[in-house]
């Protein structure tokens, strides 16, 4: 990667480490898609170095609504590390982030590798169980406004995630209920159908899309297979639970202040 590449990649990191809001990359140099996947890779790489962990991939833009405003015919990806996962009815340290929001997901957990185009059947034949779960997004950019390319190299906004209970992979998740409260009151209403028409098909395109990057998914590693309503913004003390038909709920309570 040459040097532009990394100095992006170092502003983007550095954000994230110290919850500190940044101007959009784009603004001081125009950079394309492919570029802001290298950055993204190379910022990530630099939490490897750091002794983070990869434990999966996270898909973003898996609406169809979401695409159309963001004038783009295909999803983003983004790369989880074991630093991101959050403890299921623990807590979510508001200090680690700038202005977080959460979203319902379902997550898959891998048995064996995935990578490159395959059918839905191939897809899960590769899952080890499904559960419930719920990413939390934080644009590193000051008042998260962004761009496409600027979303990318900054993995996508994603910044945490927590599972729930996994379950046998033979249920049929394509049309579950989805409710998300903040402290029991009902914020949001939707449907895993919502993720693609079929979570499945998010599947499906994380394994082409870590095909295209030269990368598999490993057994082990989850798949957050992207949202399934919009994102609500997160405030000190709030307990925030999904539930999700057939697959129970999942759940965790901000604590701390904004930094």
């Amino acid at each position: 990667m040459n040097a532009d590449i990394l100095t992006r990649a170092a502003l983007v990191d550095n954000a994230a480490a110290s919850a500190t809001a940044i101007r959009q990359l784009s603004q001081t140099q125009a950079i394309t898609l492919e570029e802001a996947y290298q950055i993204q890779k190379a910022s990530i790489n630099r939490r490897l170095e750091r002794g983070e962990k990869l434990v999966g991939l996270k898909m973003g833009f898996t609406s169809r609504a979401k695409m159309i405003q963001m004038g783009v015919d295909d999803l983003i990806w983004g790369r989880l590390t074991d630093a991101m996962l959050l403890e299921e009815g623990g807590e979510l340290d508001m200090r680690r982030f700038i202005h977080p929001r959460i979203e319902p997901e379902i997550a898959y957990l891998l048995k064996k590798p995935l990578t490159g185009k395959v059918s839905p059947v191939q897809a899960m034949s590769c899952v080890e169980a499904v559960a419930p779960a719920m990413e939390v997004i934080d644009s590193r950019y000051e008042h998260f406004k962004f761009s496409l390319e600027d979303v990318v190299a900054d993995n996508s906004s994603s910044s945490g995630f927590v599972v729930g209970k996994w379950h046998k992979p033979d249920l049929d998740i394509s049309n579950l209920g989805m409710i998300t409260q903040f402290d029991g009151k009902i914020v949001e209403i939707g449907s895993s159908a919502a993720i693609l028409g079929d979570p499945i098909r998010s599947l499906v395109a994380a394994a082409r899309v870590a095909g295209e990057a030269g990368e598999t998914i490993e057994p082990g590693w989850i798949v957050m297979a992207g949202a399934a309503t919009a994102a609500q913004a997160i405030t000190p003390g709030t307990y925030m639970r999904t539930l999700v038909e057939k697959l129970g709920a999942v759940s965790i309570t901000s604590s701390g202040e904004k930094s």
